[in-house]
């Protein structure tokens, strides 16, 4: 066996908290806190959740349906975002001061009878915001047209649309603004238009915060590129390691919103742990370190307001944007895996994207099974690990060392409150394991909850 190794998670996700802050340690000493209460809902911390996509449990046989809400009821709070538009939700101005929110009432409706924390993503926009014909019959839902900005001269136009949204869902106290700088390209200068996706986020803010000064608004929800850490162009000089080199022109696009911004109660950033490439580097496990060193540069430029992923990846999509490469105790692994990462950079919250997959089709990474027959809405092993993850380690856990002895200690992962411990094999083997006094075997791939 191999000599004791330890493994030590130093993050502390208490507010303006990051590694080294009190209720952590360096030298091994446990710490014996116990996690957070459930935050107030004026307050950005809501945990780790998923994220509504084109079809979900709103929608489906009842008996299904049913079963999910009652899943999700026994984790009472947990996080769930939805778009204003797109992604389940219809047009919801299709004429100008003429709304439609049927189908994002139905969302919003699902969210609270299942006991979830609500959160709304205001993307995208209507189509008379950005060039396009007015009224329902008109919309154009095609990717390029979804994925276009409101033009300068409607800013103001959707920023009201936030706050009819705002007073529509009182209980909503967590807005996104925009989704990945949709439509904020600016071509003549190969760069994002920071300066204007930073004007829409500073209408948009001060509306909803005139709707009610409490609600809590985040952005900039940028998609955190890297490339092969031999590319020179366009290459971060700083913020680089063995997953990679981030893309500078991200880089500048969060420092100018960072500057500029009205304000902000979170910060909301978008990503994978893999290349523009899709390559994994070094390997798919140790690629999520490039999770932690990004939300560590996240936490330190915007002086530890509370970060939120919207979205993070571990697994690369193939040429039809479907992950279904790895085996579901692979992904379950490696999942593990970028959430620990997450958290030891200083993140406080992530939305899982893929709750449910199209009616009739494969789930391969889904948290729960179709909800178009009666036998549907079955949690997954996607959601067990989701869920418990959000349970065991919400915003405000003090997290501990544990010592880890394994036949190959670097291939075991672990994450420890005073209250539990998340182990992870990261080799497609079995291996014995000793992690904090206990002592046992862990399958290829295994994920291990133990209770302390």
């Amino acid at each position: 066996m191999a000599a004791l190794a330890l493994i030590v998670t130093l993050v502390s996700t208490l507010p303006g908290g990051g590694a080294g802050t009190a209720g952590t340690t360096r030298d091994g000493d446990k710490v014996h806190g116990t996690p957070a209460t459930p935050p107030d809902t004026t307050e950005p911390y809501v945990g780790w959740g998923f994220t509504h996509t084109q079809y979900s449990a709103d929608e489906g046989s009842a008996g299904a349906t049913e079963r999910v809400e009652n899943l999700l009821a026994e984790d009472a709070g947990m996080p769930q975002d939805q778009a204003v538009m797109g992604w389940g939700a219809d047009n919801p101005e299709p004429v100008k001061g003429r709304y439609d929110f049927g189908a994002l009432d139905r969302r919003v409706d699902f969210m609270r009878r299942s006991g979830g924390t609500p959160v709304i993503t205001l993307c995208c926009s209507p189509d008379w915001m950005k060039g396009g014909r007015a009224g329902a019959d008109n919309t154009d839902w095609s990717q390029a047209a979804l994925e276009t900005a409101p033009t300068p001269d409607h800013y103001q136009d959707y920023a009201d649309l936030a706050a009819t949204v705002a007073r529509r869902y009182p209980d909503v106290r967590h807005f996104i603004v925009w989704n990945e700088f949709k439509g904020f390209w600016n071509n003549a200068e190969a760069r994002w238009d920071y300066e204007g996706y930073t004007e829409l986020y500073n209408l948009v803010y001060k509306a909803l915060k005139a709707v009610d000064k409490d609600i809590m608004v985040g952005g900039p929800y940028l998609v955190m590129d890297s490339f092969d850490p031999r590319q020179t162009e366009n290459a971060s000089t700083t913020l680089k390691g063995d997953w990679g080199v981030m893309d500078q022109r991200v880089v500048d696009a969060f420092d100018y919103w960072n500057t500029h911004k009205a304000g902000a109660d979170f910060v909301v950033v978008d990503g994978s742990s893999y290349t523009n490439d899709d390559d994994l580097l070094p390997d798919e496990f140790a690629a999520t370190r490039k999770l932690t060193a990004v939300s560590e540069w996240v936490r330190k430029q915007t002086h530890d307001l509370p970060l939120w992923w919207a979205e993070y990846y571990v697994e690369p999509a193939d040429g039809r944007d479907e992950r279904d490469g790895w085996t579901e105790d692979h992904r379950v692994a490696v999942q593990a895996t970028g959430m620990i990462a997450l958290v030891e950079g200083g993140a406080d919250s992530g939305f899982y994207w893929n709750p449910e997959d199209e009616k009739g089709g494969a789930c391969a990474g889904c948290l729960w099974t179709t909800t178009d027959s009666a036998d549907g809405g079955q949690a997954l092993p996607m959601y067990d690990l989701v869920s418990r993850f959000g349970r065991a380690f919400p915003p405000g856990t003090r997290y501990e060392t544990v010592s880890v002895a394994a036949d190959d200690a670097p291939a075991v992962r672990v994450l420890a409150s005073d209250r539990t411990v998340l182990v992870v094999n990261t080799l497609d083997r079995t291996i014995s394991a000793q992690v904090d006094g206990k002592r046992f075997d862990m399958k290829a791939y295994e994920v291990k909850w133990l209770t302390r």
